[in-house]
């Protein structure tokens, strides 16, 4: 558009007998040109912008110092404020557009300089730098008003994303942000064969500590064992609230057996906790199943294999993690059976 328009007022000019600025003008139309291909090769918006911003300047002062046909060049001048501030910000825009009022009182001051051609009357220069103050500020107040209503919108935007992937009540991530992780773990395991696992992990008996202490009392529960788990796990784990009082842990780059001590570990950490709500005890035990992709072959498998040893669990009598880890003494090693 800026091409368009600087060829067809340079078109104008030539039909009118002024040649040289009909060049200018279309030097400068090929200036935005270059820059605009230069945009087109490299991609780089800062360099697009830097160097529109320099041509834009030189065209303004060429417009001011030679007045442009009939003197209306400095009228040009207006555009430059609301394009500064949408190219740069309100600080960088301000201090331009303080240079270029600058530029305008030397050259409306000292029409006596070496490359300015043009005289305006006083009269002229008052109502040029009033209207144009006004524009300037009314410029900054609508662009500090947008940039407001933009950073507005986009905290909205992150409550809302952060609502979305957070369990409200525990703080962790839910269901629907666990299955997006699981599948990029799982695409990751795919594509470079990093391995991982998954705990799946239910409070035992959560429905009777809600049927004897009160629903505040298993909210309580639920903070707590939260807590627990954002301490035990590892920062590339991730833990989720998988429904009601079951919970699942991603483990990265995490094999089997390192997993089930994990497990343990968390297993032990909760059964030596005091849960407590106002002046009540609470007994909280866990029972977990672990199990790790090398034993699965899609996500629907692990996440069924994972269900299965902890209904395991649940059945040899709560308070533990299945599969079942036991020491081999004599090889110094550990098993899973």
């Amino acid at each position: 558009m800026a091409i368009v328009f600087l060829v067809g007022i340079g078109s104008k000019a030539w039909y009118a007998g002024h040649s040289t600025h009909s060049y200018t003008l279309w030097s400068f139309a090929v200036l935005v040109g270059l820059n605009m291909l230069y945009f087109a090769a490299t991609t780089n918006r800062a360099a697009q912008k830097g160097g529109l911003l320099v041509v834009v300047g030189l065209l303004f002062t060429y417009l001011i110092a030679s007045g442009g046909e009939s003197n209306t060049g400095p009228l040009w001048f207006y555009v430059f404020p609301p394009l500064l501030f949408y190219l740069t910000n309100l600080k960088a825009g301000t201090a331009m557009l303080l240079f270029c009022f600058l530029l305008a009182v030397i050259v409306f001051q000292f029409p006596e300089l070496p490359f300015v051609t043009a005289e305006y009357s006083m009269d002229f220069k008052i109502r040029f730098f009033a209207t144009l103050i006004f524009e300037s500020i009314f410029c900054f107040v609508l662009e500090a008003g947008r940039l407001r209503a933009r950073g507005r919108l986009i905290e909205l935007a992150q409550n809302h994303e952060y609502a979305a992937r957070t369990d409200e009540l525990t703080g962790l991530s839910n269901r629907r942000d666990m299955l997006n992780r699981l599948a990029g773990e799982f695409s990751r395991y795919q594509r470079s064969g990093h391995h991982f696992s998954i705990a799946l992990i239910d409070l035992d008996l959560f429905k009777t500590i809600n049927d004897r202490f009160g629903h505040d009392a298993g909210d309580d529960v639920l903070r707590r064992f939260s807590d627990l788990i954002k301490n035990v796990i590892r920062q590339t784990d991730i833990a989720a609230r998988w429904g009601g009082e079951e919970f699942l842990v991603l483990l990265p780059d995490t094999s089997l057996l390192q997993a089930l001590t994990l497990a343990e570990r968390l297993r032990a950490e909760v059964a030596d906790t005091r849960f407590e709500s106002g002046k009540s005890h609470i007994p909280v035990t866990i029972s977990a199943g672990v199990c790790s992709i090398a034993n699965a072959n899609t996500l629907d498998d692990l996440l069924k294999q994972a269900d299965i040893n902890l209904y395991s669990a649940k059945e040899a009598g709560r308070n533990q993690i299945a599969p079942r880890v036991r020491s081999r003494e004599q090889k110094g090693a550990w098993s899973a059976t």
